[in-house]
This record gives structure tokens, C-alpha cells and sequence, in this order.
């Protein structure tokens, strides 16, 4: 994630952040130039951008920003959309009563930084309005007396159970379920890696390779997952997987490890963007130095070195504080070999993806 600035004052200002605390000015997010942008009013609900690169265009909030004040992106002032294109992939929310308009806000925070990576690796997924068969769609539901909604993913239609975004809720399932992590953004990393598998590997040269890596996808399913629930992970699950969830079919273990690929992507170059740096006083101990973005640089190898370097410090820092590690997940060579084989399939996916119509500043994925 890059820093951010008001464009009026210079104060630094965050991703999900409407109002310069200093200056008073509105805030939206410009996704075709992935940046914080700040807007004076010009009449008409329409937002005059001061940014020096859009000087005298306008623009509009999203209908989730202006009106439900669950959003805080921006669309150009001619568009004939009211929905950002983050808004335009949710397809169902649930009745907004109660808690539900804070857990629908969190949902949306979350997705927001989920496509904020997808567009800085040239992934922008496209609706399923527009594209029915290979779009992705998100549905945010709640349980009913008697139907439970299940998270999960069919054919790019991401659901997820609105109790996640409460953290007390989210906390007694994670300690049921003997998980070492479980966040909201980490659903949304999850769940979207089943998209890009079908995009990405499925029919495709790449799916030898990894059925070579990660298994035979073939097997069956929903007796896999069984099997898991009864009998649990192997017992050398930590060198074959990143996460006892991974063991239980290639499918997961393919989503897992794409999970965990965005997380250190991003955090990396959020540390990049921070200009953080590791300066030992012994040479034997990790040191960090990030001369560019992560996502410029075609070395794994060296990405890896740099995470392993970041993972101790923010690790180190949460246990000073007395808060449980910040990455609880140890990699070995196969995990490593999964996830080289993931930067390969999107470094090669960047190199060969068009650009999208309309402007919106990335390769869009409909295959």
C-alpha cells in the first residue's frame, strides 16, 4: 500500500480515509491512478480534484459514498455508472439493520484493499454484469433461522458471511478452528484466489505444473474436505503446506497459498512505501533494504530474503507489545516452491494481459 497526501495541505492521509483531519478537505480514492485524491465541492454533487495531474477535471462519489457512506472511491463525472467499480462487484447485501451497516462497511473496506492489490498486479477483475461467465461477483449474507451461510466461492460468485466482520465472533471461530490467523481481508484474499485459479491455471499450460506442485484438483471435493474435518491435517502438514486448511485439497492449498502471496506483497510494499529499512548491529542478523517495489522486481529470491527479514521485526514488535504474531506461519522449501510457481503465473499473466477499455488504468482479466 503507498502513502498517501492531501493535495491541499500535505498531510498524510490513508487509504480509507474521507476528511483531511487538518484542512478539512474531502477525500476520495481515484482507482485508474491509485491514489488518495482531494476534491473541493463545485456544485451539482459534482468534486473538482485538486491533484496537479487532474487539475479542472470532475468527478463524483460513488452512491456508497454519498448516500450510504460505506465507500470512499470516485468515479469521473461523465461516467454513466453511480457505483464505483469496487461497488459494482456487490451483488447482495443483507437487511441493514442492527449491526448489519457496520459489518457491510467493514466488508467494504476490506474488498477495497483486496482490489487495490489485484490492481497494482494487473489482475482488475471485471463485473459479472458485464461479463456473466467470467466476472466476479461478491454477495454479503446473513445467517436465518434456518439456512446458515457458508463463505465460500462458485463460478466467480464470492459469498461471505457477514458475523466475519465481527471480530468477537471471527475470534471464537478461529480458536474452534485451531487457526493460527483468520481476518477479514484474509477471507477475501482466499476466496479470490478460487477465481483466479479458474482464470489463471485452469485449461491452461500452467495446470501440469501445478498438479505437480499442489495435487491433482480432480479429486474429489466435498469427500476431501470430509476426510480433513474427520481425521485432520497429516502429520508433516507444516512442510507440504502453508496452513492445515491447505492439506485438505489442491484447491484449498492453491487459495491458501495465493492468500498468503498477497499478504506478503502488499506488506512489502507497504514498507517500501514507509521507507523502512533493518540496520542490525550484527552482520548475522536479517537485515532489509528495499530499493523498489516488490512488484518490480522479477527476483523471488530476493523478495522472499526481504519478507523473511520483515516478517521478524513486525513479529518481534507485536510480542514487545504483547500481541500474538503478526505472520504465525513458517515456510518451507515446497511452500516456497508453491508460491515462486504463483509469482511465475502472474508475473507471465502481466506480460501478456491487454489493457482495459474504458480507461480504467489496468489489465482487466476476463478469459
Amino acid at each position: 500500500m503507498k502513502t498517501f497526501h492531501c493535495d491541499r495541505c500535505g498531510q498524510q492521509v490513508f487509504f480509507e480515509n474521507v476528511l483531511c483531519e487538518n484542512c478539512g478537505g474531502m477525500l476520495g480514492y481515484l482507482p485508474e491512478e491509485r491514489g488518495i485524491t482531494t476534491f473541493e465541492a463545485d456544485g451539482n454533487g459534482l468534486w473538482r480534484s485538486l491533484h496537479p495531474a487532474n487539475t479542472g477535471r470532475l468527478f463524483k462519489q460513488c452512491f456508497n459514498y454519498s448516500r450510504e457512506e460505506v465507500c470512499n472511491w470516485m468515479l469521473p463525472a461523465d461516467s454513466p455508472e453511480d457505483l464505483c467499480v469496487s461497488c459494482q462487484l456487490t451483488h447482495s447485501i443483507p437487511v441493514l439493520s442492527g449491526q448489519n451497516r457496520l459489518y457491510w462497511r467493514r466488508l467494504e473496506t476490506a474488498k477495497r484493499r483486496l482490489l487495490y492489490s489485484l490492481m497494482e498486479l494487473k489482475l482488475t477483475p471485471v463485473s459479472k454484469h458485464k461479463s456473466p461467465q467470467a466476472g466476479l461477483a461478491f454477495e454479503f449474507l446473513q445467517d436465518l433461522p434456518m439456512k446458515r451461510v457458508m463463505t465460500g466461492h462458485d463460478n466467480g460468485l464470492i459469498t461471505l458471511n457477514i458475523a466475519e466482520a465481527d471480530p468477537a465472533f471471527r475470534e471464537k471461530v478461529r480458536e474452534q478452528m485451531h487457526e493460527p490467523y483468520r481476518t477479514l481481508l484474509g477471507h477475501f484474499r482466499h476466496e479470490s484466489g478460487h477465481y483466479y485459479f479458474d482464470r489463471l491455471i485452469a485449461g491452461t499450460q500452467w495446470v501440469d505444473p501445478y498438479r505437480d506442485l499442489f495435487g491433482d484438483e480432480r479429486a474429489d471435493y466435498g469427500e476431501s474436505l470430509q476426510k480433513h474435518y474427520e481425521n485432520g491435517p497429516p502429520d508433516d502438514w507444516n512442510q507440504r503446506y502453508i496452513s492445515t486448511y491447505a492439506s485438505s485439497h489442491p484447491w484449498e492449498d492453491w487459495a491458501e497459498s495465493w492468500a498468503h502471496y498477497l499478504h506478503m506483497i502488499d506488506t512489502l510494499d507497504t514498507a517500501f512505501a514507509c521507507g523502512m529499512m533493518l540496520r542490525p548491529r550484527r552482520d548475522d542478523e536479517p537485515q532489509l533494504l528495499l530499493e523498489r517495489q516488490p512488484l518490480k522486481s522479477a527476483s523471488f529470491n530476493d523478495m522472499m530474503t526481504d519478507w523473511f527479514a520483515l516478517t521478524y521485526v513486525l513479529n518481534s514488535l507485536n510480542r514487545s507489545v504483547g500481541m500474538p504474531d503478526a505472520y504465525p506461519f513458517t515456510l518451507s522449501a515446497l511452500v516456497r516452491q508453491k508460491l515462486e510457481f504463483i509469482h511465475n503465473v502472474i508475473l507471465a499473466r502481466q506480460q501478456t494481459a491487454p489493457q482495459a477499455a474504458g480507461g480504467e488504468g489496468a489489465p482487466t482479466i476476463v478469459v
